[in-house]
């Protein structure tokens, strides 16, 4: 919490750029360590908890990659977990050092909610946590076409009842960005962004980083975005490069996968992440503030 809070006293925000394995979170540390950054790492609570995972994970087996590499990097990293609906993880994130939680949970009903969140709060809040909670709900792209349906733009009013019944640390808005957005970029609707600056005054989160023009991610920033998330387009190019290495027809096993070489897909892999954020981390200006 204290780099999401430093920034927004500073005025620049802080990139959460989602990993997913070893590789991923390797790209993402040796950007933020190039460009000085400090850097919010982690993991979505909400993909690794699924039941329709064909293979269950063991959420403590990412909390320790993520606090070891955030104590060897040398830039100063907070480790989230990131939109989980499981309560149950939420608090096993917490007891394995997750710095800051996200509970997000869409279908639940709104009272319910943040009496949850709140319990959330408590619990992370005695154990050092800092806790994420969003209120209105983002537009998906996941098509390939940005679907209004169960989408709707932070009420001002609701937003500040829920922080002050839940105690949350940051609030995540919906203005205009969207959840997976595959193609192109748009504007956020600053005015109501500024709207909902005037009834609540902790830090602000945008998810949907990807589809967001960089005009108005500085406008947002100066209205007191503090944290900034991005995970499509990293995925997109990370699966570029795996897909074009993959196509070589090297028939040693051990020059694609380990050996280190150009052909190999965890390197192909590790700097296309690197220089996907390299490419938008600027926009935040957090570059030198590590």
């Amino acid at each position: 919490m204290e780099l999401i809070a430093r920034a927004r006293t500073e005025g620049y925000a802080v990139g959460y750029f989602e990993s997913w394995n070893l590789e991923s979170l390797q790209g993402v540390i040796d950007a933020a360590e190039e460009s000085r950054s400090p850097i919010l790492i982690g993991f979505n609570g909400e993909f690794l908890s699924s039941s329709g995972r064909l293979t269950s994970e063991r959420l403590s087996w990412y909390a320790g990659l993520g606090q070891a590499a955030a104590a060897s990097a040398k830039v100063p990293c907070g480790l989230i977990l990131n939109e989980c609906s499981n309560d149950g993880w939420i608090r096993q994130a917490v007891d394995l050092g997750f710095s800051l939680v996200m509970p997000d949970d869409a279908g639940a009903a709104p009272d319910d909610f943040a009496r949850r969140v709140a319990e959330l709060v408590r619990y992370a809040h005695g154990h050092g946590a800092a806790v994420e909670a969003e209120i209105g709900r983002l537009p998906c792209g996941a098509s390939g076409r940005v679907s209004d349906t169960g989408a709707g733009l932070t009420d001002p009013e609701e937003a500040a009842h829920f922080v002050r019944a839940t105690g949350i640390d940051v609030l995540a808005l919906s203005v205009g960005n969207v959840h997976i957005m595959l193609r192109g970029s748009q504007g956020l609707d600053i005015g109501h962004l500024a709207a909902v600056r005037e009834r609540v005054a902790i830090p602000f989160d945008l998810h949907g980083g990807t589809g967001i023009t960089s005009d108005s991610l500085r406008e947002a920033i100066r209205l007191g975005v503090a944290k900034v998330c991005y995970g499509t387009y990293v995925k997109q190019r990370y699966l570029r490069a795996l897909r074009k290495v993959v196509g070589s027809e090297e028939p040693n096993p051990h020059k694609c996968l380990g050996y280190g070489g150009a052909g190999d897909v965890l390197v192909a892999g590790r700097l296309a992440v690197k220089e996907a954020v390299l490419e938008r981390i600027g926009w935040l200006g957090c570059c030198g503030k590590a």
